[in-house]
């Protein structure tokens, strides 16, 4: 056959495992868009998770979110048979060399692990090829070998529920409440804030015991509006968009879907001063992310909402380096960096395409 008759057949699409099962209802909304993101990239096969695929398919890269899940469960047993399928799902990567990629949204491994837990982890964290952050400061702080692909805005997700009338005298906290995100703290520092002022928190306790605080604690306040269940779509954008001024006081912030989700529906927030936050809150415009330091006081609160009162929420935060429209693409490149297919490119300024972080220590 003539070269110029020659067929050239197209070349193989790039199988990526990812750690997360078929979408439900309550997966995080991340995670979906992440993956309509991949699909629509022509050289990727996108694979959700199940424990047959991962160990007895055949894929190019395997690409975890939060790792711990791997190795947890809600029995005992059921946690001891995991340990067993993730040793079994490293030893296999091992062999047939595949690259692991983890998007790193947390910098700090989870609290309460087991010895077993923490063996199994370090062995997966020593076996992987790259790390995808989702911020400049989680780069730094991780090291080598990363690359920063942004968190993406929720705009488009959260476009077709209605909005609720802003109240302008109203605080606001959504989202699995949990000891770290310090929601006894808000409402301390809430209840000693004089004033006609409101404050409304919404979202599903992670303990029997701390849903009983924050129900001793709204007693005390007729101020305080509790919503203790797990948030709909459709519910969360009425709380944030009801509220002046959204308040995340969490003890320990690094990446917060939260606020970003507060910010694509043109409620400003009130968090911790971090370098993360500073970054951010230069990214999308004054007065839209504001910051407090220490420990939340009702004088934070006081400045917080005065300031929230004037943004303009008619154009809303400049989320602009937040679409999706790249993120696939991004995606892309860093699971061929991690292959060795590809080096790391891409400029300072963009960091949209993948990068190589150097090595610096960590930042408290």
């Amino acid at each position: 056959m003539t070269s110029s008759t020659a067929r050239h057949d197209p070349p193989r699409r790039l199988v990526v495992q990812q750690s997360f099962p078929e979408p439900r209802p309550t997966t995080n909304p991340y995670i979906v868009m992440l993956r309509h993101a991949l699909e629509a990239v022509p050289e990727l096969e996108v694979r959700t998770w199940s424990w047959r695929r991962a160990l007895l398919g055949r894929y190019d890269v395997l690409h975890v979110h939060w790792p711990e899940y791997q190795v947890q469960a809600s029995t005992p047993l059921r946690t001891a048979a995991r340990q067993v399928l993730f040793a079994a799902l490293l030893a296999k990567l091992a062999v047939r060399r595949v690259p692991i990629v983890r998007t790193q949204h947390n910098v700090q491994p989870p609290s309460g692990l087991s010895r077993r837990q923490k063996v199994l982890l370090g062995w997966f964290e020593r076996r992987t090829a790259l790390r995808i952050a989702l911020n400049d400061d989680t780069a730094a702080v991780v090291g080598a070998n990363t690359v920063v692909v942004p968190h993406g805005h929720y705009r488009d997700w959260f476009a077709a529920y209605p909005r609720a009338e802003l109240r302008p005298d109203t605080f606001g906290y959504f989202g699995l409440v949990r000891r770290y995100k310090n929601v006894e703290g808000l409402m301390t520092a809430f209840s000693a804030l004089e004033g006609d002022v409101r404050l409304r928190i919404a979202g599903k306790p992670s303990s029997q015991e701390l849903t009983t605080s924050l129900e001793t604690r709204a007693a005390a306040d007729p101020r305080i509006e509790l919503s203790l269940a797990f948030l709909t779509d459709a519910e969360l954008v009425q709380v944030a968009t009801g509220c002046a001024l959204v308040v995340l006081p969490y003890t320990h912030m690094h990446n917060s879907g939260s606020v970003l989700a507060s910010l694509s529906l043109g409620t400003p927030v009130l968090v911790p001063a971090t370098p993360t936050n500073a970054a951010l809150a230069e990214e999308v415009g004054p007065g839209w992310v504001l910051q407090f330091e220490g420990d939340l006081a009702p004088a934070d609160l006081r400045r917080a909402l005065e300031q929230a009162q004037t943004v303009d929420r008619s154009t809303g935060p400049d989320l602009s380096r937040r679409g999706w429209e790249g993120t696939g693409s991004a995606h892309l490149d860093a699971y061929r960096v991690a292959l060795g297919q590809a080096p790391a490119t891409g400029r300072p300024q963009d960091v949209r395409h993948a990068r190589p972080q150097e090595q610096v220590s960590a930042r408290a």
